[in-house]
């Protein structure tokens, strides 16, 4: 477990990293915080909460930290940092690194707590926009492929994990507007964290189009499917439908029956085959005046 304190004018920043779950009891005595908020700091799939108790608010927030492409939960998508804050002191635990964290030092100007806070959620929330415009312009191109191109490029199973990961973090921002909506902010901050919320906002209009445009695109990819199976099995029908009658005539004339006057004939030959050629053009002029091809 790291520890690592920074000393800004009006408060105190410490970050914990790494956090021992053996050492839970001592981090709460020490830094006089509740013994469970820790546990829940701690919980690897905890989602973004807030609570808030008399001496300290106790936030759960999560950032996109992965570089996976087949996205299932929402520990595979991202990693989350617990606050503790008051006007005095920022404590922040995670286990994963985070560069905007790491960049933080005293030669920032932050004039209070607070605007301490808002500064790393704003960081958070803008770890999810190279991943809304990524999948955005994923979407689009598999459009472009199945109306324009050639449908069989597309793997639905890369289009379900797309939409898998566009409806986790469209999950874990609305929880995070609605841990936004219960803050109570200094008057001073507020235009920051009115931006923050549009941000936010923005982010979550973005996976939701990306999601439906997903479940679309899920569908007419199916559809588009079922189209040309049912395409092969026209054709199949057409052929079937020209050879069946002709395959039945020849089925006759192929027995091994003793007697059959036709096959005297001199001219019996050319009169079957012209047989066949006839129902060949009248199954064919049918099928052009029913418009089947």
């Amino acid at each position: 477990m790291n520890i690592a304190q920074t000393e800004f004018e009006s408060f105190k920043w410490i970050d914990i990293t790494q956090p021992d779950e053996s050492k839970l009891a001592g981090l709460a005595e020490e830094y006089g915080l509740d013994y469970f908020l820790i546990r829940d700091s701690l919980e690897r799939g905890h989602l973004p909460k807030i609570e808030k108790l008399p001496n300290y608010t106790f936030i759960i927030l999560r950032a996109f930290s992965t570089n996976k492409k087949r996205i299932t939960n929402v520990n595979e998508l991202s990693n989350k940092i617990a606050f503790f804050y008051n006007d005095n002191q920022v404590i922040t635990i995670h286990r994963a690194n985070f560069n905007f964290l790491r960049e933080i030092n005293n030669e920032i100007s932050f004039s209070n707590s607070e605007q301490f806070l808002l500064y790393v959620i704003k960081k958070m929330i803008e770890t999810y926009s190279e991943s809304a415009q990524e999948l955005s312009d994923k979407i689009d191109l598999i459009e472009q492929i199945i109306f324009l191109k050639d449908y069989r490029k597309i793997s639905l199973e890369d289009l379900y994990f797309q939409k898998s990961q566009t409806r986790i973090s469209k999950k874990v921002l609305q929880l995070t507007q609605h841990v936004l909506h219960e803050m109570d902010i200094l008057e001073e901050n507020k235009i920051a964290f009115q931006d923050i919320k549009d941000q936010l906002i923005s982010l979550i209009l973005t996976f939701d189009e990306v999601t439906d445009d997903s479940n679309n695109l899920m569908n007419m990819y199916l559809s588009v499917n079922a189209q040309k199976t049912n395409d092969v099995m026209k054709l199949l029908t057409v052929f079937s439908a020209f050879f069946l009658p002709l395959t039945f005539i020849a089925g006759i004339y192929g027995m091994n029956f003793k007697f059959m006057p036709e096959l005297e004939g001199k001219y019996s030959y050319f009169v079957i085959l012209g047989l066949m050629a006839i129902l060949s053009i009248l199954i064919f002029y049918w099928f052009r005046r029913k418009k089947i091809f």
